[in-house]
């Protein structure tokens, strides 16, 4: 089982640590670089749209949408 690898991040204002996979991790590094967006505010466009998901999930789905992985089970 992968480690998680701990980041903080400044999202309103307030740091936050986040846990990953390092996987999870480099996918959302490229979803940033692709978007011209720093790591950070990227985070914080996903946790804007979270919708009451744990933010670590969040980040998760994201990067699983970008990877090409994932498809919304209202979609099937």
């Amino acid at each position: 089982m992968p480690t998680l690898r701990k980041r903080s991040v400044q999202l309103s204002g307030h740091a936050t640590s986040i846990a990953l996979e390092p996987e999870f991790w480099a996918v959302l590094e490229a979803m940033a670089a692709s978007e011209h967006l720093s790591l950070a505010r990227l985070i914080g466009r996903i946790d804007d749209a979270r919708a009451g998901r744990p933010l670590a999930s969040a980040c998760r789905v994201a990067a699983l949408g970008f990877a090409g992985q994932w498809r919304d089970p209202a979609t099937r």
